[in-house]
């Protein structure tokens, strides 16, 4: 399966504007294992979740099939970022505690990446996904956004996102699951935050791409006349899915 890159082209956008993930899940997950030694990110993107599991873990290995992704990411002394595939990721056999994907299980050649993450994780390891719905902000703006997403740019979304809108049903591992608590990604953003976030978006680059017309610049001023002034709580509903690795 060949590596479908949405990204590259807009890495730093990518790593500037995407929001952080719940600091309480990477504590909820490194306490289901008596210790953590290795953590693989895969797909790190620009490694959001990877700065977060240097928190908890002594080894954090971040690949992506993507180098300008790895290359914009901001170093750590216990993170090693590589250039790698999710299928094909260079790990030694059992060599790490937990598999982590965030945002791009849909990216994948699912049987094949479930293959190499029980390959890797030693045994009663743990392979945690997780990915989030369109955003969140109030009455009054959250029909303007669904607009965009499912309308303005309805033809531009790379089919696999369908998947994310599924909440990954069909395509997740036939693995024992955790049973897991409710966490939402949040972020205290000005508006600014917000459309850059949303330039971010596959889906309006590709549109930028393909008809020189950016969906966004109509989208300013009336968001401007809702948001006000000042900043205003995003948020995401999360949903994850975590996996001890099959005996």
């Amino acid at each position: 399966m060949a590596f479908k890159d949405h990204f590259s082209q807009h890495a730093n956008v990518y790593s500037r504007y995407r929001p952080s993930y719940p600091w309480a899940m990477f504590r909820w997950l490194a306490a289901q294992l008596d210790s953590v030694d290795t953590v693989w990110d895969c797909a790190t993107g620009n490694g959001q979740a990877a700065h977060d599991w240097a928190h908890v873990a002594r080894r954090v290995i971040a690949t992506d099939a993507s180098a300008n992704q790895i290359h914009s990411a901001v170093g750590h002394p216990r993170i090693t970022f590589r250039c790698a595939s999710a299928e094909h990721s260079g790990l030694d056999d059992h060599s790490v505690d937990i598999v982590s994907v965030a945002q791009a299980l849909h990216w994948f050649d699912q049987p094949a990446f479930y293959t190499e993450a029980r390959r890797v994780l030693r045994p009663g390891g743990i392979l945690a996904v997780w990915t989030y719905r369109l955003c969140r902000v109030s009455a009054a703006i959250d029909p303007i956004l669904r607009t965009l997403a499912w309308e303005t740019l309805d033809s531009y979304w790379p089919p696999e996102r369908d998947h994310v809108e599924n909440e990954y049903r069909g395509i997740l591992p036939n693995w024992q699951p955790l049973a897991t608590p409710r966490f939402d990604v949040r972020a205290d953003w000005t508006l600014e935050q917000l459309l850059g976030y949303l330039s971010s978006w596959s889906s309006v680059q590709r549109c930028r791409r393909m008809t020189g017309h950016d969906p966004l610049a109509e989208l300013h001023e009336p968001l401007r006349q809702l948001w006000g002034d000042g900043r205003r709580m995003v948020s995401w509903p999360l949903v994850w899915f975590v996996y001890r690795k099959p005996g």
